[in-house]
């Protein structure tokens, strides 16, 4: 396979007005990979729009089994890139080969759970309130509504994510399982990783005779605001910071068309530990909370960055666990020297400020691209205060340990807390019985609310959310992960006294793919 052209994909070709000049870097140990790419132009971002919307006439309008057999090829196009995938994603990201060859099994499964969800046919969101001409007073027209896909979409590749979150991740198979083509905006963090499934992409398209613009992908630092200002572009899907989420989305409203972006950007994931746990089991919370919020260097968007409970002696030793563990965690790689220098930045500052204490480091660096774990304890009154620093996303092995005098001053300042993906409850089966309040408060609060368990790792399946009310998303309606994620990229139209031949073939009367339909009210497969 040809690798390191250096070129922007647009409507099936490899074009680049500029010569390569965008270097990919090792992320171990800072030296230049070999692998370099051109900056897309504003031409080359016109054209990768021009080419998907191209492409959205004809692609939008496939069968769901069409678009279901194009993400199963992509699935083992994928896989026929063999080990060479994982090494070249490793050279650029620093993670362990282990790790990423469980998240190329995440994004070909992925790629068939969206195929699975496309034979089910829920997603178009069939209903139908058929004439009734005899009503009185007035009669009734035919009605008929599903969603269709809204259009081109831009993708943003996550850093943190070379494979689940980029190319093929999940916004660009979502937007795909819609009908929507892609201008997909490589991360300049793993760009040989990207071009790698590129050109998997690319193959899946000519052997399913797909438009050739249903795909396209640029490089560089200076485009991403330009493709979405593009008037074609009609959602945004991004995984990053704040800031960067952000300046997206300022962007994308301020369009004379204004279009969605669903961005993914921070969350500091609040666990509460509540007392009966920690007095049966606090050493064994204390060892697997440390190993959650160092998990994979601390750079998931679900690490455990905010760690609270109830004042008690079994508390205490909770945190003395907590410091142990912290103590005894390794040095890891960050994925570039953006991120670990982001990350220094953020402890740095915690240092600092007032009502912050640092308790505990990890072992010392000894490369230049290590990270070590670091755990803040904060007073309650930061908590209750709402403070800034506690609530923003510190992107590393971090987390924060708070102690408030009893439940009510616990509840209290929670509600302090803005939008979060995750919210973390760790107790008995007895206590929990009386944590009603608590749930309610982070169902509120977040996307994702989980019991006894640690919120990195996050499945890839029908009732998963990866979202949450802001700043967790920009918009808390979607998920990222998970087959409702199709939903971000479709709109719902109603068709009127439409004749049957004109119909899409969810809402004709023989019910020709045999999908679950809303029909007069009562959810049913039989045809009219």
């Amino acid at each position: 396979m040809a690798i390191n052209n250096g070129k922007q994909f647009i409507n099936g070709q490899r074009v680049a007005t500029h010569a390569p000049a965008i270097e990919s870097i090792n992320a171990t140990d800072y030296q230049l990979t070999g692998y370099v790419y051109s900056q897309a132009t504003l031409e080359e971002v016109d054209a990768a729009a021009k080419a998907a919307e191209a492409a959205f006439a004809v692609y939008s309008q496939t069968t769901q089994d069409q678009r279901a057999e194009f993400l199963e090829e992509i699935a083992v196009q994928i896989e026929a890139l063999g080990p060479k995938l994982q090494e070249v994603a490793s050279l650029e990201t620093g993670l362990p080969l282990a790790r990423l060859q469980g998240e190329t099994g995440r994004v070909t499964g992925q790629l068939r759970l969206f195929a699975q969800l496309l034979r089910r046919g829920d997603f178009y969101g069939a209903r139908i309130d058929p004439a009734l001409p005899e009503r009185k007073p007035m009669p009734r027209v035919d009605l008929r509504q599903c969603k269709v896909a809204v259009g081109p979409v831009a993708v943003f590749g996550a850093s943190n994510f070379p494979l689940a979150f980029s190319t093929a991740g999940g916004d660009t198979v979502a937007a795909l399982a819609a009908g929507c083509p892609v201008v997909f905006k490589a991360h300049s963090g793993h760009m040989a990783t990207a071009e790698l499934v590129g050109e998997a992409i690319e193959k899946a398209i000519v052997n399913c005779a797909m438009p050739a613009g249903t795909f396209n992908m640029i490089f560089g630092g200076r485009i991403g605001a330009d493709l979405v200002a593009h008037p074609l572009i009609q959602a945004v899907g991004f995984t990053g910071s704040l800031e960067g989420g952000m300046a997206l989305y300022n962007i994308a409203q301020n369009r004379p068309q204004p279009i969605p972006v669903f961005a993914e950007m921070s969350s500091v994931n609040p666990v509460v530990v509540m007392p009966q746990a920690l007095a049966t089991r606090g050493a064994k919370i204390a060892q697997d909370t440390v190993a959650s919020f160092n998990m994979g260097c601390g750079q998931f968007c679900t690490k455990p960055g905010l760690i609270l409970g109830v004042k008690s002696p079994e508390f205490d030793q909770f945190v003395e666990g907590l410091i142990a563990h912290t103590q005894q965690a390794v040095p890891q790689v960050m994925l570039n020297p953006g991120t670990l220098k982001s990350y220094q930045q953020g402890v740095a500052e915690l240092k600092t400020e007032a009502g912050f204490e640092l308790i505990a480091q990890g072992q010392e660096a000894t490369l230049i691209s290590q990270a070590s774990a670091n755990l803040f304890q904060a007073d309650q009154s930061v908590l209750l205060a709402g403070n800034a620093k506690l609530q923003h996303e510190v992107f590393g092995p971090m987390s924060i340990v708070v102690a408030v005098d009893d439940e009510a001053t616990l509840l209290q300042g929670l509600e302090q807390l803005a939008g979060q993906l995750t919210a973390t409850i760790i107790g008995e089966e007895a206590e929990l019985a009386t944590a009603a309040q608590l749930l309610a408060l982070f169902t509120r609060k977040s996307g994702r609310v989980l019991f006894n368990g640690f919120p990195t790792g996050v499945e890839v399946s029908d009732a998963m959310v990866h979202g949450g009310p802001f700043p967790a998303t920009s918009d808390a309606r979607g998920t990222s992960v998970g087959t409702g994620a199709i939903e971000r990229f479709m709109r719902p139209v109603c068709y009127q006294n439409t004749p049957q031949v004109l119909l899409p073939a969810a809402l004709k009367d023989e019910n020709p793919l045999q999908i679950n339909r809303l029909i007069n009210g009562e959810l049913t497969k039989a045809a009219l």
